[in-house]
C-alpha cells in the first residue's frame, strides 16, 4: 500500500474513532434559573428582596421515550468517606436544616440536641409519622420510602417547622439565599419540571409542573416566580387536628419539657 493510501486510512478511522466517541458521550448541560417572589420585579431595596425569597427547590423528571428518559447516574460518592444517613437536626427549637432532599428509600436521621423533649411529626402525603416523645441527646430514624414532599413539625412547639422532600431523580437543586439555582450534568432531553417553594404552604402539597427541553442552546429556566411568606412561620394544627397550647412559662416543669 503506498504512503498515500496509507496516510488516507489513518484520517478514515480517526474521524470514525471521533464519530463513535461523540455517539457515546451524551451531551449535558448546566441548567440555571433564578426565583422572585410574586410582584417584586419592580425598583427598590435589591437586598431586601433577596431576602424574602422563600426556600425553593426545582426537579427533573424525564419524559417518556425522548433523549432525557436515559438512566441518569446518581452523583459519584467519595469512596473512602462512609456514606451517612441524612439528619434532620433539632437545635435550638428549629430544624437544620428547614429543607431536605432525599432519594426515594431514605433512612432520615432525627437527632434532639436540645435540652428538652421533642416530638416530631409528620400527618401529609409524604411520609406520615410520629415519633412520640423524646429526650435530649436520643435520636429516631424514618425511612421516606416514596417519593413525595413530607411537612415535618413539633407538637410541643410550634415554631419548628422543616420539609423533606423525596425524590426518584438525582436532578434537583434548592435555591441559594439570593435566588440563584443551578442543576449540574442535565442531559439533553425533554423533562417535566417541578417546582416546590415554602410559600406553597402545606395545604398545596403538589409541586407546580411544566414540560421543558434542555439542549444547546436552551439551558435557562429562566425566571421562577414564587409566593412569599412574609416572614411568617408555617401554619399548622398539632398531632391531633387542634390549636397548639399557649406555653405555661410559669410552670415549673416548663424548661425541661419545651
Amino acid at each position: 500500500m503506498s504512503p498515500g493510501r496509507i496516510l488516507l486510512s489513518v484520517a478514515i478511522l480517526c474521524i470514525a474513532a471521533a464519530g463513535v466517541r461523540a455517539q457515546s458521550a451524551p451531551s449535558t448541560a448546566t441548567v440555571r434559573g433564578r426565583v422572585e417572589v410574586i410582584g417584586s420585579g419592580g425598583k427598590g431595596d435589591a437586598k431586601a428582596r433577596r431576602s424574602a425569597i422563600p426556600g425553593t427547590v426545582v426537579w427533573l423528571t424525564p419524559m417518556p421515550g425522548t433523549g432525557g428518559d436515559a438512566p441518569i447516574a446518581p452523583p459519584a460518592s467519595n469512596p473512602q468517606t462512609p456514606q451517612q444517613n441524612p439528619r434532620l437536626v433539632q437545635k435550638n427549637k428549629s430544624f437544620e436544616p428547614h429543607i431536605l432532599v432525599v432519594p426515594a428509600g431514605s433512612m432520615v436521621e432525627f437527632p434532639n440536641h436540645d435540652p428538652f423533649f421533642h416530638n416530631v411529626f409528620s400527618l401529609f402525603e409524604g411520609k406520615r409519622f410520629d415519633l412520640g416523645l423524646y429526650e435530649a441527646g436520643t435520636s429516631r430514624v424514618v425511612r421516606f420510602d416514596r417519593p413525595g414532599i413530607s411537612y415535618i413539625f413539633c407538637n410541643i412547639h410550634p415554631e419548628m417547622s422543616a420539609v423533606v422532600i423525596t425524590l426518584t431523580t438525582p436532578l434537583y437543586a434548592i435555591s441559594s439565599r439570593d435566588g440563584e439555582l443551578s442543576l449540574p450534568s442535565v442531559p439533553y432531553g425533554r423533562y417535566q419540571l417541578h417546582i416546590w417553594s415554602e410559600g406553597m404552604g402545606p395545604e398545596n402539597v403538589q409541586p407546580q409542573t411544566r414540560e421543558i427541553t434542555i439542549g444547546e442552546n436552551a439551558t435557562s429556566l429562566g425566571v421562577i416566580r414564587v409566593p412569599g411568606t412574609n416572614g411568617q412561620r408555617m401554619a399548622h394544627k398539632n398531632k391531633y387536628g387542634r390549636d397548639y397550647d399557649e406555653p405555661a412559662s410559669n410552670e415549673s416543669g416548663y424548661n425541661q419539657q419545651r
